[in-house]
């Protein structure tokens, strides 16, 4: 149901960033309270039996069952819309259902899709095990190779796909020259924002046509949750997302769309707070002699780092980077940590950290991760609002015993 019809949606239009994350499509109820109202209901009352049948025809406003909408949720997705300018937000329950139902509602069997191969492992797996299952077939390249993308194109080629960052290697994707390739192909373009946050980073505003989150991450930001967030154009939403969410259930519950709208509320303070973190502490990695290589946007050394900087307002909240000695060293590191948490888990207030190879890149092929650069060294900081200073105390106490 979200729209720019919305008052409490079009009012915010001319607000900024910080303010639009606080207020943009809050509506009261008539008790007039400050906290957004939690409507935990699954269905709603109607004043006539002509009331209901108008509003199942779409003659008549007004909701109908919470799997279709519901009013906490849609003050959520009004909010996330606001924040990329996009004409609408579609709530999932979770962040991979939002790039599920991105992808496979505009798909059928027979189409194609071009995707940069580095990738989180579930997308991976959508893509390379799913999708064939359904005659949906995908190319996987260097997505930092604009020819690349240009010479993956068939002619029914439907989707361009990719992350920028990309996770775990924060590879960084020009975005309005792979828009600018994909639609003269006549192709949807669709980019997983969930690293840059739509702090950092909006792609809608860069030309893409869709953009997903995984509010878990740094939308949530405190470990609490689940949910996702599609946000697209009003006539995707009519013609392919509600369709198919309407009929699968893979909606946002009504607590948890509560939780993120109080998340969104601080999310540039937290994110603004992690970004600074990180680029002290890739800086304090990349002098060390028992680390390898560094990978972080805001590192001269990137190969990006000239499009992250035009691309992005900050480099982000991860670093990623190479324990010399592979998995004995890298797990030496983890478990001498005494701040920082393991955990496969990013964007949260506390410092996560995660051994992709063994965990969330665990399923997919040893030529894949070779060529993703996914080593048994490879180790992934998300760093959290703590102080920078015992962060950083706490990583080198535990590369002292490595």
């Amino acid at each position: 149901m979200s729209d720019k019809t919305n008052p409490a949606f079009t009012e915010a239009v001319d607000w900024d960033l910080e303010t639009r994350l606080v207020r943009g499509g809050t509506r009261r109820s008539e008790f007039g309270e400050t906290a957004e109202a939690l409507f935990l209901t699954s269905g709603y009352v109607y004043e006539s039996a002509d009331s209901a049948e108008a509003r199942f025809n779409g003659e008549e406003d007004g909701f109908m069952y919470s799997r279709y909408g519901n009013p906490t949720v849609q003050m959520f997705e009004d909010r996330m819309a606001l924040l990329e300018d996009a004409e609408t937000c579609f709530a999932t329950a979770s962040g991979m259902a939002a790039v599920w139902a991105a992808l496979i509602s505009q798909l059928k069997t027979g189409d194609h899709v071009v995707a940069a191969r580095a990738l989180f492992g579930s997308c991976h797996h959508i893509l390379t095990k799913i999708f064939p299952k359904f005659g949906i077939e995908a190319t996987l390249i260097d997505g930092t190779d604009i020819n690349q993308w240009r010479g993956a194109v068939r002619p029914n080629t439907k989707v361009f796909f990719f992350e920028t960052p990309s996770n775990p290697t924060l590879e960084i994707i020009d975005i309005p020259a792979v828009v600018e390739i994909a639609h003269k192909a006549g192709a949807t373009v669709v980019v997983d924002n969930v690293f840059s946050t739509p702090i950092l980073q909006q792609p809608i505003r860069l030309g893409a046509d869709i953009s997903v989150y995984s509010g878990t991450k740094h939308i949530d930001g405190q470990g609490r949750t689940l949910g996702g967030a599609v946000l697209c154009s009003n006539a995707f939403r009519k013609d392919h997302l509600e369709p198919f969410m309407r009929h699968t259930g893979g909606c946002l519950s009504p607590f948890n769309a509560w939780v993120l709208l109080k998340g969104l509320e601080t999310l540039d303070l937290r994110v603004q707070r992690q970004c600074e973190n990180a680029q002290r502490i890739a800086e304090f990695l990349e002098s060390h002699d028992k680390i390898g290589r560094v990978i972080y946007p805001g590192l001269a050394s990137h190969p990006q780092h000239a499009l992250a900087a035009r691309q992005m307002s900050g480099f982000g909240t991860l670093v990623s980077f190479d324990v010399k000695g592979g998995k004995e060293a890298a797990f030496k590191l983890l478990n001498g940590l005494e701040i920082v948490d393991i955990s496969n888990n990013l964007g949260d207030t506390k410092s996560l950290i995660t051994h992709p190879y063994t965990t969330t890149h665990r399923a997919m092929e040893e030529a894949d991760r070779a060529a993703l650069g996914i080593g048994q060294g490879l180790v992934r900081i998300s760093a959290g609002i703590e102080s920078a200073s015992n962060l950083i105390g706490d990583l080198g106490q535990a590369l002292d015993a490595v």
